[in-house]
């Protein structure tokens, strides 16, 4: 009888647990399912309330992708972003690296306070300092330029880039840098050839988080950035489709999908390699 019990037991648990994340998949996913829907319905099926607004009511079309492609410049906007993101991760990298290992070695209290010091100017709005920083883009002469970004974009960056690496290079015990100057190395050399690799879970994760940062700023690009052609892809996406109350969703929706499915795979790939590298190169 106690056996049946604990076996009925055991099965209500699996059960839930499978619900559990049968629920959380559905919530999680149906956004890009409803970004996907829209983008291939008609126009006719999107604005007629009768129309159940889950299925296709009529054939898909393309339409709304032909537009987006063919008659704005969306193909612009995705370089526009790629390129500020990859020389903002680089400018990211270089500095936040070195100061998230300082921090991180640094004895006494006063490491962990300049962490939090650093990781608060994080906190600030963008709305609080989107006026002083004009005026500093001003000064250097890059209104309107793809540059203006890559100069205001590590302001945010790096603070949480350094937070964030702090309880990498934390992790990792000192007895392995000092095997390694032991064994010849310099500190550099003992950073280089143990500590960085270890930590290449780390700074993946950073490069992943500080790209995504670049991708979905809005205030600095609205503020800086005006002609069409120089606009990143969360500016010049809504900036162009939505033209005083008239949204045009199905484009709207196609380049939101479009945007988000890579970043999306690889934030799901990322989340077993960052688990496996980061705990087999910790017990290295």
């Amino acid at each position: 009888m106690m056996t049946w019990y604990f076996r009925l037991r055991k099965l209500g648990a699996q059960i839930s647990h499978y619900l559990i994340v049968l629920l959380f998949t559905i919530f999680a996913a149906f956004p890009f399912y409803w970004m996907f829907i829209t983008t291939f319905k008609q126009t006719p099926d999107l604005l007629n309330l009768k129309n159940n607004p889950y299925i296709f009511n009529k054939l898909p079309t393309l339409e709304h992708l032909e537009l987006l492609f063919f008659k704005t410049l969306y193909v612009k906007w995705v370089l526009n972003t790629f390129f500020v993101g990859v020389i903002v991760v680089g400018i990211t990298l270089v500095i936040s690296v070195p100061a998230g290992y300082s921090l991180a070695r640094l004895a006494g209290r006063w490491g962990e306070r300049l962490g939090i010091g650093i990781f608060l100017t994080y906190l600030v709005p963008p709305t609080l300092l989107f006026i002083p920083l004009s005026r500093v883009v001003a000064e250097m002469g890059l209104q309107d330029s793809l540059w203006s970004l890559v100069v205001v974009y590590p302001s945010f960056t790096i603070p949480f880039c350094t937070w964030l690496l702090m309880g990498f290079f934390k992790s990792i015990p000192q007895d392995v840098e000092e095997a390694a100057m032991i064994d010849g190395c310099s500190r550099l050399g003992a950073i280089t050839k143990v500590v960085i690799p270890i930590s290449v879970a780390g700074i993946l994760t950073v490069i992943a988080f500080a790209f995504t940062l670049v991708i979905q700023e809005f205030v600095y690009a609205l503020t800086f950035i005006t002609s069409s052609g120089n606009m990143t892809v969360s500016v010049g996406v809504p900036t162009n489709l939505v033209r005083g109350d008239v949204y045009y969703w199905g484009p709207l929706m196609a380049a939101a999908l479009i945007t988000s499915i890579p970043i999306a795979i690889v934030y799901n790939l990322f989340l077993d390699r960052f688990i496996a590298g980061f705990t087999v190169g910790a017990i290295r």
